[in-house]
């Protein structure tokens, strides 16, 4: 609620701030304007001025002036008004989309450290043999979780930033000989010509999180396809697990979601990718059980 009421007199005071600059002007136009035409209301009625009754329609005819000026700005103020709220509530978008960005931060940071805490605090009670082990492997947990936050909360802020051809078939190829894993077969198949336009740290990033994931839920075999299709360059990854379980389907991009307990990762791969694929114009989806994809404006020469 105070951050609420924060924002709520920045804005305030913002379109307090646009409306006294555009009354200040229209002031300075009003007398200006007030100025000339008594001067041309003057010049008529200059042979009647030394007359009381000259004198009078003189004074009348400011009046009018000043009267009808009155009248016109009446309705400018109102709409100036409503238009500079507006404008100020466009102003602090980004003041309040880093606020909500923070208080979800802090929220999920807090929330996800308060059970790797607990279990060192456990641990120190009455530490078995291994606790030194236990609680290092419980502090590397928690710091990737963090640094899969801050990463999140990075790529929700920014669109590309970089806007240059990438080979996504390379990507991919390289991807899978740094994540390979034992016990795993990798079947790729990477369409020469497949490139797209963006950033090919954040691009590696999308391909990294999508086959490593693949790789801890497969019973043995993950397949990565990269193929140019109508209007889109398609990145595919599947593997022969059991899939995604069907309670979590509809939520499998958002935070903390894991396609299955047992399995490790802090459930914000699969969100960082969607983010990713969407800064890049495209989309990630799940197809069937276990393909995820992801679509790509191609690059166009």
């Amino acid at each position: 609620m105070g951050s609420r009421v924060l924002i709520a007199r920045v804005v305030a005071r913002l379109a307090a701030s646009f409306l006294a600059v555009f009354v200040v002007v229209l002031i300075a136009l009003d007398a200006a304007e007030f100025a000339y035409l008594a001067r041309v209301q003057h010049d008529l009625l200059e042979p009647l001025l030394g007359t009381p009754e000259g004198r009078a329609v003189y004074d009348a005819a400011l009046r009018r002036i000043g009267i009808g000026l009155a009248l016109l700005d009446l309705p400018l103020l109102l709409v100036v008004g409503a238009a500079s709220y507006v404008l100020a509530l466009f102003a602090v978008r980004p003041l309040v989309e880093a606020r909500e960005r923070e208080a979800r931060f802090a929220a999920e940071a807090a929330h996800e450290l308060r059970t790797p805490l607990a279990r060192i605090a456990g641990l120190t009670q009455s530490p078995p043999p291994d606790a030194l082990e236990r609680i290092a492997r419980i502090a590397v947990d928690a710091a990737q979780t963090v640094g899969d936050l801050l990463t999140l909360v990075r790529e929700e802020t920014v669109a590309a930033r970089l806007s240059e051809p990438v080979d996504l078939a390379s990507v991919a190829r390289t991807a899978v000989a740094e994540l390979a894993r034992d016990g795993v077969r990798y079947d790729v198949a990477a369409s020469d010509g497949a490139w797209v336009v963006g950033d090919e740290r954040r691009l590696r990033r999308l391909a990294d999180n999508l086959i490593e994931n693949a790789s801890r839920h497969a019973a043995g075999t993950v397949r990565v396809e990269v193929a140019a299709a109508s209007h889109a360059v398609l990145l595919s990854v599947e593997d022969d697990g059991p899939g995604v379980p069907d309670a979590v389907r509809a939520r499998i991009f958002g935070r903390f979601v894991r396609g299955s307990d047992e399995k490790a990762g802090t459930g914000l791969g699969l969100a960082i990718c969607r983010t990713i694929a969407r800064a890049h114009g495209g989309d990630l989806t799940l197809e069937g059980r276990n393909r995820f994809v992801a679509r790509l404006p191609p690059f166009e020469v």
